[in-house]
This record gives structure tokens, sequence and C-alpha cells, in this order.
């Protein structure tokens, strides 16, 4: 490696509660095992059988895990943190992936791996200046992450969120204040080795930026992309429409010649806790693995892709993951279509599509709308929503099913209905639901 310079809730919880070509794949794989060292508490450091899955930087040559670490989400204990990083690292997990906007997440991140060589690791942090543009408060937190993160160069630099309110706020944020052209000039001293965006909303920001490839020369680039997002994410669903599907930002990437990062692999979620009728089709395919990760195997199938990044809050997660990374292995054009089906299923489905980010929180009415998302979509999932014609004879029992549910999962101070439709969570969403229209869904099957 070179180096020059939130929680919605489970399945479990709520079920309790309610008492593209293999071979051109493989050319682009590095599969090479080697050896990193795991720290134990009391000294040792057995040697880990590494079989992690890579792919080369075509721009920078960096050797990225395919299996990139989210930071988002993450333990509040320090301890926690660590040895999830511990076990990510000694297992050839490489990528790490945080932003001033996720907390505390920078100053967590940065303790865990100042404890690791820095050659061992690539750190990606972002600008979220999407309610500051000035640029000496954007040049103060572009300083913050190198002091959060104990640093002194920025492997994966990214402009956070590029295109949810279209041209105007791009400009604003990057253009108009000089500070893209201060990111580059960075690039050129050593401070970021690896510049590039992540892109949420309108695509004529993502092709102008791709447009100019040939000015900035983009290294990488962040976006949505998972089996159903991939021909459905335009449809519209519940409320919620993409300028484009992944497959149009994919190929155009992959056209441009840039690799992608792939953010929301499991879709908040969702693909790991898909509806019961899918989930049985998966499992009888493959009855050992998980359900999420025919989700990560699907991405990572795909040649273009530098990493996938996963928030792995928890050790099982984890442990999931890297088996499935370690070393990957690709769909089948026949389990390719199998998804394809799937997805085509889901999009049928009314469930509101967010995606946890909870970019959208505060609410400045203590709605947890993540968390009131999750129960719903769930309930979708279970078959218990949509509830049947009023004068059905299960009507009764099962909206009172729900509202049992849901007043148990979810504090009465959160509920739904204390949303006073003010629309502060509007601009903020990426996936661009709309927030308030959603939660009187929901208020009209738990008011009494």
């Amino acid at each position: 490696m070179k180096t020059n310079k939130n929680n919605p809730i489970s399945r479990r919880d709520f079920i309790k509660k309610l008492g593209i070509g293999t071979a051109s794949t493989a050319a682009l794989m590095v599969m090479e095992p080697f050896s990193m060292m795991a720290k134990k508490q009391d000294g040792n450091t057995p040697v880990v059988d590494n079989k992690m899955t890579y792919r080369v930087n075509r721009r920078s040559g960096d050797k990225v895990s395919l299996l990139g670490f989210g930071m988002m989400r993450l333990p509040r204990n320090q301890e926690d943190v660590n040895q999830l990083v511990d076990y990510a690292l000694a297992h050839g997990v490489n990528y790490f992936d945080t932003a001033p906007a996720y907390g505390r997440s920078e100053e967590a991140t940065g303790i865990a791996l100042k404890r690791h060589p820095r050659n061992q690791y690539y750190i990606a942090t972002k600008m979220s200046n999407q309610r500051s543009f000035g640029f000496e408060e954007c040049k103060r937190m572009y300083e913050r992450s190198f002091e959060r993160l104990q640093i002194d160069y920025i492997d994966y630099y990214l402009m956070h969120s590029i295109g949810g309110s279209g041209m105007d706020e791009f400009n604003r944020r990057f253009i108009d204040n000089g500070l893209l052209d201060f990111l580059v000039e960075e690039k050129k001293a050593g401070r970021i080795r690896n510049l590039g965006f992540s892109y949420h909303g309108n695509v004529e920001v993502f092709d102008w930026l791709l447009d100019h490839d040939d000015k900035y020369h983009w290294d990488f680039v962040q976006i949505e992309l998972n089996y159903v997002d991939w021909r459905h994410a335009s449809l519209g669903n519940g409320g919620w429409k993409k300028d484009a599907d992944a497959e149009y930002l994919y190929n155009k990437l992959e056209k441009t010649g840039i690799q992608a990062v792939v953010m929301e692999p499991l879709l908040g979620g969702r693909l790991a806790n898909v509806p019961e009728e899918f989930a049985e089709q998966l499992k009888a395919q493959r009855p050992n693995n998980s359900i999420a990760s025919w989700a990560f195997r699907w991405v990572g199938t795909l040649p273009n892709i530098l990493t996938a990044l996963s928030g792995m809050n928890n050790m099982d997660h984890l442990i999931d993951n890297v088996n499935t990374f370690s070393p990957l292995d690709p769909c089948t054009e026949q389990e390719k279509a199998l998804l394809a089906k799937i997805a085509d299923g889901m999009s049928g489905y009314p469930i509101i599509p967010c995606t946890a980010c909870s970019y959208c929180m505060p609410c400045p009415y203590d709605v947890d709308i993540p968390k009131n998302f999750a129960y719903y979509n769930e309930a979708v999932n279970t078959k218990l929503l949509p509830l049947p014609d009023k004068t059905a004879a299960d009507y009764a029992s099962r909206r009172k099913t729900f509202v049992t549910g849901y007043k148990k999962a979810i504090d009465e101070k959160a509920w739904a209905s204390q949303c006073m439709d003010c629309e502060e969570c509007l601009k903020k969403c990426p996936q661009q639901i709309r927030i308030p229209n959603q939660m009187a869904r929901i208020v009209e099957l738990i008011r009494e």
C-alpha cells in the first residue's frame, strides 16, 4: 500500500414486540491472501488467514478491500469500536469511511485506527458543508478532519452528498466560494490522495461532474447501488423518486473510466430483511448463506466496483460480511436473474424507501423518523400491512396488532403523531421522501 503523503428496529425486535459477468469480474479481482496480526489483550498475536477480495484503484494503484467499513453508526463505547476495527483489519478490510456529519465518528475512527500502522488502512472522509458554504468555515471543517482522525493526509476525500438540490446548490457549496479549486490544490500537495464525491439526487450534477473529469480527474465516485435500485430507483415508491437508476450511474462511471464506491448495498437494511416470500427463494438456493450476503455478492460481481460500504456496528454483521468477501463468490447468471425478479417484486411493495441514514434528524418535534419508517416497513415485509379493507373480518385484529407493537417499539414522544408538518426534514433527505406525508399514513393507522 502506498503511503504518499443511530438504530432502526430489527426484524427480531419487531416480531418480539408483536408477541454482471463472472469472467470480467475475475479479471479485476485480486484475491491474494496475506497475513495480518490480530492483537489480543493477553499480548498474543496470532496470524489470521486473510482471504479478502481486493480491487486495484486504476487511478492511484491502491489495493482496496472489496468490503469497506462504513463508520456512520458506531457503538458508543470506544472499546467496542476498537474491537470491530481490529477484527476488520485482521481479516483484510482496509477501507474506512467516515464524515464530519456522522457525529463523533471521525474521532472514534481516528482513535481506533491510530493503534495500527498507518500503511495498513485507507481513510475516507468528506466535506459535509450542506449547511455552511463560507470558505473559511469549510476550510476549518477540512482541517478538523485531520485533527479528529489524527492523520497528516487523507486517502479518500469526498464532496459530500452532491446533487440533492441541483446545480445551484452545488455551485454555492463548491464553485462560487472556490472550495473545489482548494481541494484540487490540496490533492496536488499530497494532503488528499484521492478526490471524489458522493452523489444523491439530481442527475444533472452527476453528469456535469463526470463531463468535467478531464479538469478535475476524479479518482472515484460514491453512488447508491443495489439490485433493487439498479433498475427501479427512478420509478418512484412511497412518494420517492430518483432522477436515474443505479444502472445509468454505474454505466456512465464505467464509460468514463472511474470506479465506484458503493453506499447502501443493502438499501438501508431492506435487503437483509426482504419479504418472507423472497427470503424463502434465496434460502432455497443457498441455505447456509445470510439474506444480506446475496446483496453484497451481487454488488461485488460488478467489475467496476472499488469497494462496497457496510455499516457494521456489531460483530455478527462484521463476521458475516467478512466471510462473504473472503473470497467473493460472484453471482451466477441464474442467481442474477433471480435477484432481478425479486427486485421487480419488491419495487411493487408499498414501503417507505428510507435507508436509515438519519440525515433528517434531529426532528424539531422529536419524532424518530427512521424508527417510525423502519417499523412501518417491517409490517409490510411481514404482511401485516397493507391492511385489508376496513370491512374485512380481520381488519380490527390486524390493526390492533400493528398499534400494540408500534407503542411498544417506539417511545410516545417519538411517535409519528408528534409531526407538525414543518418540512424541516424535506431538504435534508437524500432519498427525497415526502416525510410528513408518510408520517400521516402512520398516524392514520395508530389513531385511536
